[in-house]
This record gives C-alpha cells, sequence and structure tokens, in this order.
C-alpha cells in the first residue's frame, strides 16, 4: 500500500513538471480532495459506505449530513452535532480574543530597538492567507518563519515558534485577515515549488512512526470516524483555522505547535519547527484549503 501511494506521488509529480502549469497537479488534487469530502459527508444513506463500524443511531442522531464548501472550515464541528453545541457555547466569549488585543498592540505600538517594527516587514496585517510563500533562495516560508525572520533582520531575538507573543501576532494577523473576507491564496508558480508541494505531500501520505501511521489515515480514510471520545477531523478546510486556541492546551497555539503534537501521537521522532520538512508539509496542507476563508483564529479541543 505504502509503495503504491509512493509511486502514484511520483507519477504525478513527473506528470507536474512536464506540463508547464506548475500547479496542475495541486489543483486536481484539491479538486479529489474536496468532492471526496462533500460526498462523504453528503447523505445519510451512503454513511454505511464510509462510516462501516460507527452505530447507526449516532449516524441518526450525533452526525450533520450535506457539508458543502465551506462547512468544512469547522473541522469535526462541521458534521459532529454535541461538539458543535459545545464550540458555540465556548465561542460566546472566546478564550483567544486577549491574545489578538495582544497581537494588535504587537503590531501597531511595539518598536524594534532600532526604531522599526513590523510594520515594516508586513505593512498590510491581512496577510494570513497567503503564507505560506515559495521564495526563491529559500524555499518555503511560512508565516511563523517570516516573523521569525523579520525579528532577526532587525536583530531581535527570535520568538517561541509555538506559542505566545508569535502566536499573538498570527492571531491578529487571522483576525484582521478573516474581518476583510480575504480567502486562503497558496501560490505555486515554479518547478521549485512545485517540487516543495509535491515533498510536502508525500510527506503526509508516507506512514511513519512505531504506529506506521499517515495523516492520511486520520484526515482523508478517517475523516469524520470517532476515536475514542474524539472525531477525525478533515483534511479539506483544516488549517485555515490557524492559530487556535486548544482547551487541551488552555492556549493559544501555532499549526507548527499543532502538527508537532501529531508526530507524538503517531509514535514518531519530531521535526525542528522550521525544518524543510515541516515547512514543506505547511504547503501541502494549507494548499488543500486553496480558495475557502481565512477562519482563524478558532478554537480545537
Amino acid at each position: 500500500m505504502r509503495k503504491t501511494v509512493i509511486a502514484t506521488l511520483l507519477l504525478g509529480s513527473i506528470s507536474l513538471l512536464g506540463a508547464g502549469d506548475f500547479d496542475a497537479q495541486a489543483k486536481k488534487d484539491l479538486k479529489a480532495l474536496k468532492e471526496y469530502m462533500e460526498k462523504k459527508f453528503a447523505s445519510r444513506k451512503d454513511a454505511g459506505t464510509y462510516f462501516p463500524y460507527t452505530p447507526k443511531e449516532e449516524l441518526d442522531k450525533n452526525y450533520k449530513w450535506g457539508l458543502k464548501g465551506e462547512d468544512f472550515l469547522l473541522g469535526s464541528y462541521a458534521f459532529n452535532k454535541n461538539g458543535k453545541e459545545q464550540y458555540d457555547e465556548v465561542n460566546e466569549m472566546p478564550p483567544y480574543e486577549d491574545n489578538v488585543d495582544a497581537g494588535k498592540e504587537l503590531y501597531e505600538n511595539t518598536k524594534f530597538k532600532n526604531g522599526k517594527s513590523f510594520k515594516d516587514c508586513f505593512p498590510d496585517p491581512a496577510i494570513a492567507g497567503e503564507y505560506p510563500k515559495f521564495v526563491k533562495g529559500k524555499g518555503v516560508v511560512t508565516l511563523t518563519v517570516a516573523i521569525n525572520e523579520c525579528l532577526v533582520s532587525n536583530k531581535e531575538k527570535p520568538w517561541n515558534m509555538e506559542k505566545g507573543k508569535l502566536a499573538d501576532l498570527e492571531a491578529y494577523f487571522a483576525s484582521v485577515s478573516k474581518e476583510k473576507g480575504k480567502k486562503v491564496h497558496i501560490v505555486i508558480d515554479s518547478k521549485e515549488a512545485a517540487e516543495a508541494y509535491e515533498h510536502g505531500k508525500k510527506i503526509y501520505y508516507t506512514q511513519r512512526g512505531y504506529l506506521k501511521l499517515s495523516c492520511a489515515n486520520c484526515h482523508i480514510q478517517g475523516a469524520g470516524k470517532r476515536v475514542r471520545n474524539e472525531y477525525l477531523s478533515p483534511l479539506y478546510g483544516q488549517v485555515a483555522h490557524f492559530p487556535v486556541y486548544r482547551l487541551a492546551w488552555e492556549d493559544l497555539g501555532t499549526l507548527e505547535r499543532r502538527i508537532k503534537g501529531c508526530e507524538k501521537n503517531q509514535g514518531e521522532t519530531t521535526h525542528k519547527l522550521d525544518s524543510k520538512w515541516m515547512r514543506d508539509l505547511i504547503y501541502f496542507l494549507t494548499y488543500m484549503s486553496n480558495g475557502l476563508h481565512v477562519a482563524g483564529p478558532d478554537i480545537r479541543k
């Protein structure tokens, strides 16, 4: 199975790089993913095909059907009725509001020692949907990496890439992007960018760790299924709401922090948060939300 998946990815890469349209394969991947997820959650009558081991009573009472497009921005709350009720209750007083305010203060009123600020690096704060970007000579640059690059270029120390000030600033960027109706718009416009995307896709579909699981096992094949008391969220739309305030963390965290946690759950040695491995994976993940509105920051369990 693993060899078949990798062979398919490599064939996709060959056809992509020979076509001249650098995001041709990525567009096909996104279209196929969207169609699969919408079909999976289309109707209760087809549930037996996609959820053969889920109790009938649970499918009848706790699943919402007929999901389309932007519905998937809610992750598992899109189909999990009980979870959605709890989500709505918590969102009456969002626990991340103070983080957004702190991020706004960092952006608008905090000066570096040289007199410059984040405004010099990011003149428009409505940029959450534009990252990650592929930059020639650097490779994939996530928003997390870009923020630390801004700090270092201004002789400041880089921040923790999982939480704290960096997550606060990302929350502000996401909030402004959401208010302005910005969409996720990830660009693949070169052979090198296409190769980075394909590398991220290969990572996503490759089984790893002592549990021999891939990301796809949980978030494509397993999307919508319950593991103990938790429902697995679909890949489509999955990262458009970051950064997130996780109730398990009691804190706001970046996408890199969440991926690190997933690696641990897979029984895998974690990768550095600014590694090529991490950046290319996030490039693929975010492209799989292309065209959807920025929905962060948000809450997850």
